[in-house]
């Protein structure tokens, strides 16, 4: 479940290991680069942790978040 704070939608995934993580992050970045909007993100291990905002808008949550937020869950 993403969560709004700080200026940024964040959510964390948990995957069984490295390889189903890593290969999380392949889907969205190939989703993010289609849809010109990034993600700021970490992963150790099993977790992959994702922040989204808008720099562009001062750093702000904007429809452009929502928008990949929505298209990345649909990747789990």
């Amino acid at each position: 479940m993403w969560t709004e704070a700080d200026n940024k939608l964040k959510r964390t995934f948990k995957f069984k290991n490295f390889s189903e993580a890593f290969a999380f992050m392949t889907r969205v970045a190939m989703l993010a680069e289609k849809m010109d909007h990034h993600p700021n993100w970490s992963n150790v291990w099993n977790t992959v942790d994702i922040e989204l905002t808008t720099h562009d808008a001062g750093n702000t949550v904007t429809e452009k978040d929502k928008k990949l937020a929505a298209a990345i869950d649909k990747l789990v």
